[in-house]
């Protein structure tokens, strides 16, 4: 049995009131099941163990000081971080990400209709890709429930389809490449069509930083 694995993670939120994101985004990592990831999780592991860090990594968190990591440095979560990416540079595996950009629509249901279109053309661009396998099997917590109905009205069309939204977090590191990948490409998204940074992204990051990852990841790109 042929098995495709997708690790989902998102970046803002479907609100439009005051502090809400200026973006939305969704991360796909693609995996298929037959691929051997098993040498280089070992060495990710391995890794965050001599930094001292092995739990979940939440980039967001990672790169605004905060949570796990308000009593880290700098170059130790820079650390972190390079473990996850040179771990996400090397498996065998395919990347997509979808950014929104909310000054272009004017409530949730337009987001919603938004981001519908948008992976449905994902999946119509690949739809040879994704036909080939008996299996499908989607990993997301539905950390936002309307994300997780739009991604299963739209991969049920496949059969053999599963949605898993419990996991072990910490085991399943494709997650937390999905979840890297939203920053990134949220950055890279903002530098492009000139909007501001924050500050922690400012400090964390250069744009030669950012330029480097793009470069290393496009030939992943699905």
């Amino acid at each position: 049995m042929k098995r495709l694995n997708i690790f989902v993670d998102e970046t803002g939120e479907f609100g439009f009131g005051k502090g809400a994101s200026e973006l939305y985004g969704v991360s796909f990592t693609f995996h298929e099941h037959d691929d051997d990831i098993m040498p280089e999780l070992t060495k990710l592991n391995e890794r965050l163990e001599r930094i001292g860090y092995t739990n979940m990594i939440h980039m967001a968190d990672l790169i605004m000081r905060r949570e796990d990591y308000k009593n880290f440095d700098i170059a130790k979560r820079k650390s972190i971080f390079n473990a996850i990416y040179n771990f996400s540079r090397k498996i065998p595996v395919k990347y997509q990400t979808i950014i929104i950009d909310k000054k272009y629509t004017d409530s949730a249901r337009v987001l919603r209709q938004q981001l519908s279109s948008e992976i449905n053309k994902m999946i119509k661009d690949h739809e040879n890709y994704f036909e080939k396998f008996d299996q499908i099997v989607m990993y997301y917590d539905n950390g936002q429930e309307t994300l997780g109905t739009i991604l299963d009205s739209i991969f049920l069309r496949f059969d053999g389809f599963e949605h898993r939204i419990e996991f072990d977090h910490k085991e399943k590191r494709l997650f937390q490449v999905s979840d890297m990948l939203t920053y990134i490409d949220k950055y890279d998204y903002k530098y492009k069509h000139k909007m501001e940074f924050t500050r922690s992204e400012k400090y964390f990051f250069t744009t030669a930083d950012i330029r480097k990852i793009l470069k290393e990841l496009s030939k992943k790109r699905f």
